[in-house]
């Protein structure tokens, strides 16, 4: 694989992207900064196929990340693969308002082939390739320049060892058939939605007790205003306020600004500061949160109680045994709290539709229904159906 010098102008990225957009996939990463930030500073980028990889510098002086960014988001012909790529698609979503399509996320990926749910870039590599990576240039400073021979080395590794994996993975899922178990997965990955900031839907991410409309009117209004001031300032939302601070006022607003110092988490300078008479402008013209707009009651069904915390748990160890037997990452097929829906009597669930119904949801069904029962064999806990016992009983 021929690995380019640092490209830091713009004709040399456009006669890259123009060879990397007549293959069938390339692989992406991104080194970025947000410490100390609202917006991610993108540092670097890096990109590659299994013939050739490069790193790109979005801070040299007169460079259009133009080619790159169309190669990504307007190319449909090019496949985008990523590693935990979520944060990289932010960036690139902060960058054009589009996102990288069609789109493959290699961590994503392993769940349907393997019952690894999160795992680590290094650890794909020595797993697949038996290469350790050097961890060593992974925290340091990516926006100061000159970038070190080793940063470099580091950064670029980060797309040629994915250039090669990614069709090892591609072959194996082919084989076990479940690349449609990630569409929807993937889909969701690339999926703008997921990456717009409205701070309006802002209080959505705060977590709030009951469904109080005047509390929940302050909130939506506290939210978009922490959103506002923390853009403007383009510093972390949690350098403003946190969020448990901003639920605690929504809920027991102060009555005065002076009342301010007296609040968890904010410091006696907002007392008579600009930013603590905005807050209190903010308070005081919060309209209740409109009845259309309330979170939906909760939606688990009849509370479980003692027997049904225990048929949740029998839940939970089917999912194990079920992830064990097929090779797939829990995760994938269900989340602990559909499990607690489905004990409590919910039947409209994502693990009782599509392919999740046919690899785990039926099984789950029959279990809560009394039709599936767990053996011991050879020392193995497994799962079997009622009437298998009894007809082997009969035997």
């Amino acid at each position: 694989m021929k690995i380019h010098d640092l490209i830091t102008t713009t004709d040399r990225l456009a006669d890259l992207c123009e060879r990397l957009g007549k293959g069938d996939f390339v692989c992406v990463d991104t080194e970025f900064m947000r410490e100390n930030t609202y917006w991610p500073e993108l540092c670097l980028v890096q990109i590659g196929d299994e013939n050739e990889a490069a790193a790109i510098d979005p801070l040299a002086d007169g460079l259009d990340l133009k080619p790159l960014l169309d190669l990504l988001t307007e190319n449909e012909d090019v496949l985008k693969v990523f590693h935990a790529g979520g944060q990289d698609v932010e960036i690139f979503y902060n960058l054009t308002g589009k996102t990288p399509h069609p789109i493959f996320d290699t961590q994503i990926a392993m769940m349907a082939i393997s019952q690894s749910e999160q795992i680590g870039y290094a650890n794909l590599v020595e797993a697949w390739l038996d290469k350790t990576i050097d961890k060593g240039a992974r925290f340091t400073d990516w926006s100061r320049r000159p970038l070190t021979d080793r940063q470099l080395e580091y950064a670029v590794g980060d797309v040629t060892y994915l250039a090669t994996i990614f069709p090892k993975i591609l072959r194996k899922l082919m084989k076990t058939g479940r690349g449609e178990w990630l569409n929807a997965e993937m889909e969701k990955l690339a999926d703008p939605e997921n990456y717009a900031i409205e701070p309006d839907k802002a209080w959505k991410r705060v977590r709030a007790q009951g469904r109080n409309p005047q509390v929940l009117g302050r909130l939506k209004a506290l939210a978009a205003w922490r959103e506002g001031e923390a853009q403007h300032k383009n510093i972390p939302r949690g350098r403003i306020m946190r969020d448990e601070t901003l639920a605690d006022i929504a809920s027991h607003p102060p009555k005065k600004q002076a009342d301010l110092a007296k609040v968890r988490g904010l410091s006696n300078a907002w007392k008579d500061n600009e930013i603590g008479n905005r807050l209190m402008e903010v308070i005081e013209s919060a309209k209740p949160l409109p009845e259309d707009e309330l979170p939906p009651r909760n939606n688990r069904g009849a509370p479980l109680g003692k027997e049904g915390a225990l048929v949740a748990d029998l839940l939970k160890l089917l999912l194990k045994i079920r992830a064990r037997e097929i090779d797939v990452a829990p995760r994938l097929l269900t989340r602990s709290g559909e499990l607690e829906q489905l004990a409590a009597g919910v039947r409209d669930l994502p693990i009782l539709q599509g392919w999740r119904r046919e690899a785990f949801g039926s099984d789950a069904l029959d279990l809560v229904e009394g039709k599936l029962a767990f053996a011991v064999e050879k020392g193995k806990l497994k799962m079997t159906h009622v009437e298998e016992v009894g007809s082997d009983a009969a035997n």
